[in-house]
């Protein structure tokens, strides 16, 4: 323990100064920005389109609101009404009465930013080429750059499929009153959401019987034999059962999970993971199995796929990018992805989509300017790969880093 907090001291004075120091320089830019901003008519101004409104979208957005020379405008294009904290949803899953917190309207990016220079539209994508950006209904608008931050696409408690925020909240309200009418419960998926599911549901309900059913024999296998150890040994005093090295198969039409060896087990409700990624669960059209993305998403890098098949991959579907973060088609240095949707060889973590995201908004930048001299994104992975993970409603693990980092 001695060590791992020598360490974390270590990576903090060695990394801290520089983004301090990058930090302080950006907000004296901002500052700067907001007095010499000037608005333009609409004939006179070019388009910056961000393509999703998630942790990296967002702050894409945010940074280039403070950055973008006259003449230039960020436009923010999502299909949810409200930014999604998605962090929230396992907990809001269980318990009711804060659905509301989880949904923050978008108005609090044109505080502060000079006026013209940001405008939020909801809606969805239809079609992409190199200078337009179609949606649904017909509406299109021109950019000269895009960055895709369309992330992954997923279910509860995970995400919700409601685009507007009431509705969004009743999903979450519906979950729970799933989960407080059940007795036995099983969660299907030991990543991060299964976990914190499961063990909000003992928490809170401690005379349920949870089941955690996870396909390896070791939980969050990507940050080391020692989570793996005290999640197990935690969610085990909390009376949550852990069936490792199953992938079990819903009985059609029933509450049932057929396991390895051809047993059988019957749960009141089944939380389960999305079909894909080697999953053998069959779909039920029963009202009490519930298809959840405890482990495993979706990238939607689709926006790109008929623009840019190349710049897809054929392996993962996320969106191939150099380390500037532009696509890897070289026939378009106008478009970035960044977050979740790219290949970037940084962590699928918020705070990733967080340093993306100022590669992305700093580069686009430097090529208004006429710079060719762009950025190159480095994963700080000691940082960016570190989860907080909760095991019930006072537990929580506040720092956790990849192994070897």
């Amino acid at each position: 323990m001695l060590s791992d907090i020598l360490t974390i001291v270590y990576l903090v004075l060695r990394d801290l100064p520089s983004f301090a120091l990058s930090s302080l320089t950006r907000k004296l830019a901002a500052l700067v920005h907001h007095y010499t901003y000037k608005a333009l008519p609409a004939s006179q101004r070019k388009n910056v389109v961000v393509l999703g409104g998630s942790f990296a979208g967002y702050f894409t957005a945010k940074f280039l609101t403070e950055t973008l020379p006259t003449g230039h405008r960020v436009v923010l294009i999502e299909k949810n009404s409200h930014f999604n904290y998605v962090f929230a949803f396992p907990r809001f899953s269980v318990v009711g009465g804060y659905e509301k917190s989880a949904f923050i309207p978008y108005g609090g990016l044109a505080k502060g930013a000079p006026k013209g220079v940001f405008e939020f539209v909801q809606g969805k994508v239809e079609s992409v080429d190199g200078s337009v950006v179609r949606l649904e209904g017909g509406k299109e608008l021109e950019y000269e750059y895009l960055v895709v931050a369309t992330g992954t696409s997923s279910a509860l408690p995970s995400k919700v499929a409601a685009t507007e925020s009431l509705d969004a909240q009743g999903e979450l309200r519906g979950m729970q009153s799933k989960i407080e009418k059940a007795a036995r419960i099983a969660v299907v998926g030991g990543g991060a959401v299964g976990i914190e599911l499961a063990s909000d549901i003992k928490d809170v309900y401690p005379e349920k019987s949870v089941v955690l059913l996870h396909s390896r024999d070791r939980l969050l296998p990507s940050f080391g034999e020692r989570l793996h150890e005290y999640v197990t040994k935690r969610l085990g005093e909390m009376g949550v059962e852990i069936w490792f090295n199953e992938r079990p198969q819903i009985v059609e039409g029933s509450r049932t999970l057929k396991l390895k060896g051809g047993k059988e087990e019957t749960f009141d409700l089944i939380v389960s993971r999305p079909f894909g990624s080697g999953c053998t669960l069959h779909q039920s059209t029963h009202r009490n199995v519930t298809q959840i993305p405890c482990t495993g998403q979706r990238p939607n890098s689709s926006v790109v796929s008929n623009l840019s098949p190349q710049s897809i991959s054929k392996v993962s579907s996320h969106i191939l990018v150099r380390p500037t973060l532009q696509i890897a088609d070289e026939r378009f240095p106008n478009i970035f992805a960044a977050g979740d949707v790219a290949a970037s060889g940084g962590p699928k973590m918020a705070r990733a989509g967080y340093m993306q995201s100022m590669v992305a908004a700093d580069n686009i930048i430097s090529l208004i300017k006429g710079k060719s001299n762009l950025k190159v994104y480095k994963p700080m992975r000691w940082l960016e790969g570190s989860i907080k993970l909760t095991l019930g409603k006072v537990s929580l693990i506040p720092f956790h880093c990849t192994p070897g980092q």
